[in-house]
């Protein structure tokens, strides 16, 4: 051994030791590297900073873009809810489609990305059934992981190593080379979390006091439950083709609330203004101050269909991106005191509708626009968020008394979900037809998700996780060190002289154990780093071809099951399923065995020696 390799080592050893201890975090240590690395005299200081310009790291920074458009525009959170809602009222089923849906998406973009979109899904669906999240965080981040053995950009790792099979003069995978490994292991992971579920632990998070209430409980606070209705304009309505001004349903004791217009993704939701024009096939919801056989009455007299709420049973809380309420509270000096609620003219100033009134604690049930307001009256205002927010700030005659949780919940682009998934649909074919490079592809995603409004700039830089990619970057130098200095061929020779004349599949599995053994340590990402050459070294003294083993290199990586430090998307997850290091090790530890098993099976099957 050269003094220039025990150098290098030395500094390998320093670096997972401080991994290990978390002390600094994981993307100084990596910047230290940067910086000491020239030092040594190995490489120089363009070769340690080389890293930043790897189309790899650039394509692992427009993934996070791209995800963040699905984010932003509520694509991850509306296949949540339709998850919640398929599931029924089955833990088993809400699993398989979880674990399902997580490594389908993941498999498209970051698997760090997808746990992060999936988290706040998780725990809300966790506070509607009124289950412990810990139930559901850890099959979350697993079957993030299992989605990066899925396809060529799932995860960074599968990154690394390609990009080392094309610095070594091989062409690299495509697209789907890891498909047929992922899509067996994803079916595998899901079976042992439903049989795995009792090592799980089941930690409700800490009850703590909403600092907003929810519209459920306005709505039932101010008995609004019985008085949203909801009906689909006739063709032979008398309502078609005119003007809302010209029709006289607040004097029929309806407040017309929101009117919705188109189907699926091209749905909108349209505030009601007096020059409003009603067509065919609209969709009214309003506000009755009737009783329900005169609401009935009303709804045949003007040929509306009768419709239900919503599949979740309340229309408000099923469409809170676009409709809001707030609680308002009138001080002395409101001109609206002495005025009936018809009289205070409040839609027309503020573009609100008043559909609650309380007077101290009794709530106003009845003929409520006939109702005198009053020093002190908390009102209860309906209305689109621009709306609500534009109160907040302009008026004189009430004080804002509460905004409900929903308003944090808003997506800022929630009009572009079917921008989005029409990207994501491009970016993919793109990459699968290979006719441009995938990190092409990628950024002609990131630009189209800004022009069409999914993203903007601020949102795409806040998206990328430069901790993941400082690490990447400042963990390449080693690679080429230890390639410089002999150290890859002496890994290489040391693990042959172990196997001996053992056969490929042992080499194989010893190559998984000790890239997977090396991830308890570090990173997956920077595992791969480090092991993806040893690997390539390997089948070159052994006249094999590199594929197999850079894909088990690339798979042992992806299967940082073990511990919640052996990968991002497991840390992610320890704080919202309250999990200890411990609960980690005794699901993550058997189930590695078994996929180390499985792919050591499968993999010479679709790369052959």
């Amino acid at each position: 051994m050269n003094l220039d390799l025990a150098l290098i080592l030395l500094m390998l050893a320093g670096a997972i030791v401080m991994f290990v201890i978390n002390r600094p975090r994981m993307d100084a240590v990596a910047l230290l590297v940067m910086v000491s690395m020239p030092l040594t005299g190995v490489i120089t200081v363009n070769e340690a900073l080389a890293g930043f310009a790897d189309p790899s790291i650039i394509l692992i920074a427009a993934l996070f873009v791209i995800g963040e458009g699905l984010v932003r525009t509520g694509v991850a959170r509306r296949l949540g809810d339709w998850l919640d809602a398929k599931a029924g009222g089955s833990e088993n089923r809400l699993l398989i489609l979880l674990m399902a849906a997580v490594g389908g998406l993941g498999s498209l973009m970051s698997s760090t990305a997808v746990v992060a979109i999936f988290i706040p899904v998780v725990l809300r669906i966790s506070q509607n059934r009124g289950m412990a999240p810990s139930r559901l965080m850890m099959p979350l981040s697993f079957a993030a992981l299992i989605s990066g053995m899925l396809t060529l950009v799932a995860t960074a790792p599968n990154l690394v190593v390609n990009a080392e099979l094309i610095r070594q003069g091989a062409q690299g995978f495509n697209f789907f080379s890891f498909t047929p490994f992922g899509l067996p292991l994803l079916a595998l992971g899901i079976v042992y979390m439903l049989l795995a579920r009792g090592l799980l632990p089941s930690k409700s998070l800490p009850a703590a006091a909403e600092r907003r209430p929810r519209l459920a409980r306005w709505i039932g606070q101010y008995g609004l439950a019985e008085r949203e209705k909801r009906g689909r304009i006739s063709a032979g309505s008398p309502l078609v083709g005119k003007p809302l001004d010209e029709l006289s349903l607040r004097a029929a004791g309806v407040n017309l609330l929101a009117i919705e217009r188109g189907t699926g993704f091209a749905a909108k939701v349209l505030r009601p203004t007096a020059q409003t024009e009603l067509q065919a096939g609209d969709v009214l919801l309003a506000d009755v101050d009737i009783s329900n056989d005169g609401a009935s009455k009303l709804w045949q007299s003007l040929n509306l269909e009768p419709l239900p709420l919503s599949e979740i049973g309340n229309y408000f809380v099923d469409r809170s991106q676009e409709i809001g309420t707030a609680e308002v509270i009138l001080p002395a000096e409101s001109t609206l005191i002495g005025q009936t609620v018809l009289e205070a003219r409040i839609r027309s100033e503020y573009g609100l509708t008043v559909i609650g009134l309380r007077h101290g604690n009794k709530v106003v049930t009845h003929d409520l626009l006939g109702e005198r307001l009053k020093i002190g009256d908390t009102l209860l205002l309906i209305g689109f968020w621009s709306d609500i927010r534009d109160l907040q700030s302009h008026s004189d005659d009430v004080v804002v008394l509460n905004m409900p949780v929903e308003l944090e919940e808003v997506l800022p682009a929630s009009q572009r979900a079917p921008h989005a998934l029409a990207v994501l649909g491009l970016v993919v074919v793109l990459m699968v037809s290979g006719l441009i490079p995938n990190v092409q592809a990628a950024l002609i995603g990131c630009l189209l998700m800004g022009l069409l409004g999914c993203v903007d700039f601020n949102s795409a830089y806040r998206s990328i996780n430069w901790k993941t990619l400082v690490l990447i970057v400042g963990m390449l130098p080693f690679s080429l060190a230890l390639q410089r200095t002999g150290g890859v061929d002496l890994a290489a020779d040391a693990v042959v002289g172990l196997v001996g004349a053992a056969a490929p599949r042992f080499v194989l599995a010893t190559l998984f154990v000790i890239t997977a053994a090396l991830g308890l340590f570090i990173s997956n990402t920077a595992t791969a780093v480090l092991m993806a050459p040893v690997a390539l070294a390997i089948a070159k003294d052994l006249g094999a071809s590199p594929y197999p083993f850079a894909m088990i290199v690339a798979l042992a990586a992806s299967a940082a099951f073990m511990t919640p430090i052996s990968s991002p998307v497991n840390t992610l997850v320890v704080g919202p399923g309250q999990y200890s290091f411990g609960d980690f090790v005794k699901v993550g530890v058997p189930f590695t065995v078994i996929v180390a098993i499985v792919c050591v099976m499968l993999v010479p099957i679709f790369l052959p020696f």
